[in-house]
C-alpha cells in the first residue's frame, strides 16, 4: 500500500496554508502589525454577543410609504390635468385610491392618456414590463391606485434608499465597523459594535427626518381646523395650526451643524440651503415679515419663530430645549437626509462591553476544557494511536478558524459551541475508523489490510452520519437568525473539515507510520484496558421494557408541556429582557416591588450565574414600538433608582411580529429537519429503517421538550438550535447501528432478524459508548461554565446525548424488528410478481424473518 507523494504534498500545503490563515486570530494587534505584509492579517470577526454593541432590525412602514406616494400622486395628477386644460371637479383620495372626477365626461380619454404619463414600467427578470399604476375610468370618474408590482417596487426602492441614508447617519456618529445590510424584501439589519445606547440609536435610525417649512394659519379653531390645516404639537405639547402647503422642503438643505447661543449658551442647530433653497427662503421671509414660520420635522414642530426681517443669507437656526446630544443627533439627521418612509424597529438587542468580554472568557475557557477532556479520553482509548487522532483534532480546530476567516464569518458564543460540538463529531469519525481497524485485526488481517478495510467499511457510515448532521445545520442556517446562524456555520464547516482531518489526513499518516515502523499487525491498544467487545447481550429481550419506559417518559413530557409549560424566552414571547449586574447580591423582592409600580404589566425576575446577576423580563407593551422604547427607559431608570450600583449589561426588545415569525420558523425548522432525515434514510436504507428512525426522533424530541419544561430553561432560538442538533445527532447515532445491521443482513442471510439486530448492536456498542462519551465531555464544560447565552443549548444537549444513545438500542431497533416481522407476515406468495420461493423479493431479503 503506497501513498502518492503528490497527495502528501497537497495535504501538507493545505495544512500549512490553514495554519497561516488562522494564525492572526491568536496574535494581539501589536504583534500582528509587525508581521510581513505578504502574510495573512485577517481575523475572524466577533459577534455582538462577544464584543458588545447593538443589533437592530428595522422594517419599512408600507402604510406610511403608500400614504406618501399617494399624496405625491394626487398632486401630480392635478398638475398634469391642469397643464392640459382638463377641468376637474375634484381630485381626492379614497382609501388606497386617487379618484379624479371630471367636469366633462367626454374628456375622460384625454385625461387617462395624461394620467398614464405618471406611470412607470417595472421589469423583473425575463418577464414583460408591468405598470406600477392601475388606472380605471368609469364615466366622469377615474380611479388610480398602485398595482401589486408598483407597491413591491416602491418598497424595494424605499429599502435601497434607506440603506444609503442609514449608512450616512451611522457615518455621522463615527461608529467603527458597522454592518448595514438588507434582510428580506422590506427590512434592514444594522449592527453597531460598541454602541450601547438603544434609545439614541432608535432616534438616529428610526426617525424619518422629513423636514419642511410651513406658515401658520390665523384664527383657527383647534378642534375644527378645517381643510388645508393640521394641528401639530412641539416637544412641550404646545399646539400649532400648520398650513399643509410646504413652503420649502428640507431636501434643499446642504449642511447642518451644532452651535451654541452666545447669550444663553444653549445648544442650537444651524442649517444652510443650496442656491435655489436660499432664494426661496429669502422670498418667503420677505413676503411674510411679522408672521410665524414653523419648522417641522416628522410632523412635529421644532420651533415656530416670528419672521422679524427678510433672511437673505441662505441660512437659519433652530432653537428649542435641546441637549448637546439631541442637537447633535438632529444635525446628523438633517445632514444625512430624509428616509423615504418611516422605519419601525421590530427587533433590538444590546450587549454591554463587559458582558461581551465575560462571554469571550467563558467561551474560550469552556471550549479549551472540552478539547482537553476529549483529547485525554481519546489518548486513554487508543494509546499512542490516540496521539494521531488528537493531532487531527488540533488541525481540525485550526482549519475551522481558517475557514471562518476566509468566508468572513462572524464568531458568536453559540458559534463557539458549534466548534466544540464539531470537535465531538470529528472524534466520531476517528472512533469509527479505529474500531473498524481493531475488528479487522481481530480477524487476523495484516496491518495494511486492516487499515484499508477499516477505512473502507467506516467510510459510508461516516458519510451518512455527517450528512444527517449537515442537513440539520443547513436548515438551522436557513431558518435561524443572528448568533444561531453562527452556530450552524461553525458546525457545518467543522463537519466538512472533519472529512479531511479525520479520514484523509489520518489515513495517510497511519500508512506512513505503519510502513516506517514495519508493523506486520496493527494493534490499537488502550492505555487502560477496557473491552466492550465480544459481548453477547440480548438487547431485544428488553425491547418491551425499553419501549414502555420511553412511552411513559414521552407521555410525562407531553403533560409537562401542557402544565406547567415551557419557559418561553423573549425570542418567542416578545417583550423586553434585560441583563442586570449589581455590585452586591441582588435582592429580588426589592427589585420586584419597585418594578411592579411602573405599570408595565407582569414583570418576571430571575437570578442567573452568581448572586449579582439578574434577568428582568417585561411583557410586550401595547401601543407599538414607541411604547416598547418608553418601557425600556422606565425600567432602566427604576433599576438604577433601586440599586445605584446596578449596570445594564444587555437588552433585548422583540416586537410581536418578529416573535411570531421566530416561533413559526422554529416549529417549521424542526418539522422540515425530521422530514429531511426521513427521506435521506429511506433513500440510503429502506423504509422500515426510516420509520424506525423517525418514530424514535419524535420520542427523543418529546423528551427534550419535557426536559425544558421540568428544568425551566429558556425556550428560545438557542433551544431550537439544540433540538435541531439533537435531531441530527440522534439520527447519526442510529445510522451507525443501521449501517452495521445492513452489512450483517447481507453477510448472514439465513440468520433471524432478532439475532442480526442483537449482533449489530453488540458490534457497535464500543463505538456508541465512546462517541457518546466524547460528545458528552465536549459539552459538559460549556453546560457548566458557558453562561446563560448557551445554557439553553449545552444543558439539553448533554441530556439529549444520553437519550439518543439509549433510544438507538431500545427504541429504533425494536421498531425495526417489529416492522421486519410485519413484512414477513404480509409477504405475498412467490407467484405474485415473480418473487422468490420464500415469499420475499430480492430487496426484502435484506429484512429476514425474526
Amino acid at each position: 500500500m503506497r501513498t502518492s507523494p503528490w497527495l502528501v504534498a497537497l495535504y501538507t500545503v493545505i495544512i500549512v496554508i490553514g495554519f497561516l490563515i488562522a494564525l492572526p486570530n491568536a496574535l494581539p494587534q501589536s504583534v500582528l502589525s509587525k508581521i510581513p505584509s505578504w502574510l495573512p492579517h485577517s481575523q475572524v470577526s466577533l459577534g455582538l454577543d462577544l464584543r458588545g454593541g447593538s443589533y437592530l432590525v428595522l422594517e419599512v412602514d408600507e402604510k406610511d410609504l403608500t400614504n406618501g406616494r399617494l399624496q405625491s400622486l394626487q398632486q401630480d395628477a392635478r398638475r398634469v390635468l391642469r397643464d392640459k386644460n382638463i377641468q376637474t371637479r375634484s381630485v381626492v383620495r379614497t382609501g388606497d385610491q386617487i379618484v379624479v372626477t371630471l367636469n366633462d365626461p367626454t374628456q375622460s380619454g384625454d385625461a387617462v392618456t395624461q394620467l398614464q404619463t405618471l406611470a412607470n414600467t417595472i421589469t423583473s427578470g425575463l418577464s414583460a414590463g408591468q405598470s406600477d399604476l392601475s388606472i380605471k375610468p368609469n364615466g366622469a370618474t377615474i380611479a388610480m391606485s398602485f398595482s401589486q408590482a408598483g407597491i413591491a417596487a416602491n418598497v424595494d426602492s424605499a429599502v435601497q434608499q434607506s440603506l444609503e441614508v442609514i449608512r450616512k447617519r451611522v457615518d455621522q456618529v463615527g461608529v467603527a465597523e458597522p454592518t448595514i445590510q438588507r434582510v428580506g424584501p422590506n427590512r434592514v439589519l444594522v449592527q453597531l459594535p460598541g454602541a450601547q445606547d438603544p434609545s439614541h440609536l432608535r432616534e438616529l435610525l428610526g426617525s424619518t427626518a422629513k423636514m419642511s417649512f410651513h406658515l401658520l394659519a390665523d384664527n383657527v379653531d383647534p378642534n375644527n381646523p378645517g381643510p388645508g390645516v393640521t394641528i401639530m404639537k412641539d416637544e412641550q405639547g404646545n399646539s400649532y395650526p400648520v398650513l399643509d402647503r410646504i413652503e420649502l422642503s428640507g431636501d434643499r438643505l446642504t449642511d447642518a451643524r451644532v452651535s451654541f447661543d452666545p447669550n444663553t449658551h444653549e445648544p442650537l442647530v444651524t442649517f444652510r440651503f443650496d442656491s435655489a433653497g436660499a432664494n426661496r427662503f429669502a422670498e418667503i421671509t420677505r413676503e411674510n415679515v411679522g408672521k410665524p414660520f414653523a419648522i417641522v420635522l416628522d410632523n412635529k414642530v421644532l420651533s415656530a419663530p416670528n419672521i422679524r426681517e427678510p433672511i437673505t443669507g441662505g441660512s437659519g437656526q433652530i432653537s428649542g430645549n435641546f441637549t448637546a446630544d439631541s442637537a447633535t443627533t438632529l444635525a446628523a439627521l438633517l445632514r444625512a437626509g430624509a428616509l423615504p418612509a418611516k422605519l419601525t424597529v421590530i427587533e433590538e438587542r444590546t450587549v454591554g462591553a463587559d458582558l461581551g468580554a465575560d462571554a469571550i472568557q467563558k467561551g474560550i475557557y469552556s471550549g479549551l476544557v472540552g478539547f482537553v477532556l476529549v483529547a485525554a479520553f481519546i489518548f486513554v482509548l487508543y494509546g499512542t494511536w490516540g496521539i494521531l487522532a488528537n493531532v487531527a483534532l488540533l488541525i481540525h480546530t485550526v482549519l475551522t478558524f481558517s475557514a471562518l476567516t476566509l468566508v468572513g464569518a462572524t464568531l458568536t458564543l453559540p458559534g463557539i459551541a458549534g466548534i466544540v460540538l464539531g470537535i465531538g463529531l470529528a472524534v466520531d469519525a476517528n472512533v469509527l475508523i479505529n474500531e473498524r481497524i481493531r475488528e479487522e485485526t481481530r480477524k487476523g488481517r495484516g496491518s495494511f489490510a486492516a487499515i484499508d478495510n477499516g477505512f473502507k467499511k467506516a467510510y459510508s457510515t461516516i458519510i451518512d452520519g455527517n450528512m444527517t448532521a449537515l442537513i440539520a445545520a443547513a436548515i438551522l442556517f436557513y431558518f435561524g437568525s443572528g448568533p444561531v446562524r453562527g452556530f450552524a456555520v461553525t458546525m457545518g464547516l467543522g463537519l466538512i473539515i472533519s472529512m479531511f482531518t479525520s479520514v484523509a489526513f489520518v489515513r495517510v499518516v497511519m500508512i506512513a507510520i505503519t510502513r516506517r515502523s514495519k508493523l506486520k499487525v496493527l494493534n490499537i491498544r488502550p492505555l487502560i484496558p477496557f473491552s466492550p467487545y465480544d459481548k453477547h447481550i440480548h438487547f431485544m429481550k428488553a425491547r418491551f421494557f425499553g419501549i414502555t419506559v420511553s412511552a411513559i417518559l414521552s407521555i410525562a413530557s407531553v403533560v409537562l408541556f401542557v402544565h406547567p409549560g415551557l419557559n418561553y424566552g423573549v425570542d418567542f414571547r416578545g417583550g423586553i429582557q434585560m441583563s442586570v449586574k449589581t455590585k452586591d447580591a441582588a435582592d429580588l423582592a426589592t427589585f420586584r416591588e419597585g418594578l411592579n409600580t411602573l405599570g408595565l404589566g407582569e414583570i418576571a425576575l430571575q437570578s442567573f450565574g452568581d448572586n449579582n446577576s439578574l434577568l428582568v423580563r417585561a411583557q410586550r407593551q401595547d401601543g407599538g414600538e414607541e411604547a416598547q422604547t418608553a418601557a425600556v427607559t422606565k425600567l432602566k431608570a427604576e433599576i438604577v433608582k433601586i440599586d445605584p450600583t446596578a449596570t445594564i449589561e444587555g437588552t433585548d426588545v422583540i416586537g410581536p411580529k418578529v416573535s411570531g415569525e421566530l416561533a413559526w420558523a422554529g416549529i417549521l425548522s424542526v418539522v422540515i429537519a425530521s422530514l429531511a432525515m426521513l427521506v435521506y434514510i429511506w433513500v440510503r436504507f429502506e423504509w422500515p429503517f426510516a420509520v424506525g428512525a423517525i418514530v424514535t426522533l419524535v420520542l427523543d424530541v418529546t423528551k427534550a421538550i419535557g426536559f425544558f419544561a421540568i428544568t425551566g430553561l429558556d425556550f428560545n432560538l438557542t433551544a431550537i438550535a439544540a433540538i435541531l442538533t439533537l435531531v441530527g445527532y440522534s439520527v447519526n447515532d442510529k445510522v451507525v447501528v443501521y449501517d452495521r445491521m445492513r452489512e450483517n443482513m447481507r453477510l448472514y442471510k439465513s440468520m433471524p432478524l432478532r439475532e442480526i439486530i442483537d449482533r449489530s448492536i453488540n458490534e457497535t456498542l464500543a463505538r456508541s459508548l465512546y462517541t457518546n462519551a466524547t460528545a458528552f465531555l465536549a459539552l459538559v464544560p460549556m453546560a457548566i461554565w458557558g453562561g446563560s447565552a448557551v445554557s439553553s443549548f449545552a444543558i439539553p444537549m448533554v441530556f439529549g446525548i444520553l437519550v439518543a444513545g439509549a433510544s438507538s438500542i431500545f427504541i429504533a431497533a425494536p421498531i425495526l424488528l417489529f416492522l421486519g416481522d410485519w413484512r414477513r407476515r404480509h409477504a405475498k406468495p412467490a407467484a405474485n410478481d415473480g418473487k422468490q420461493a420464500d415469499g420475499t423479493s430480492g430487496k426484502d431479503k435484506q429484512i429476514p424473518a425474526a
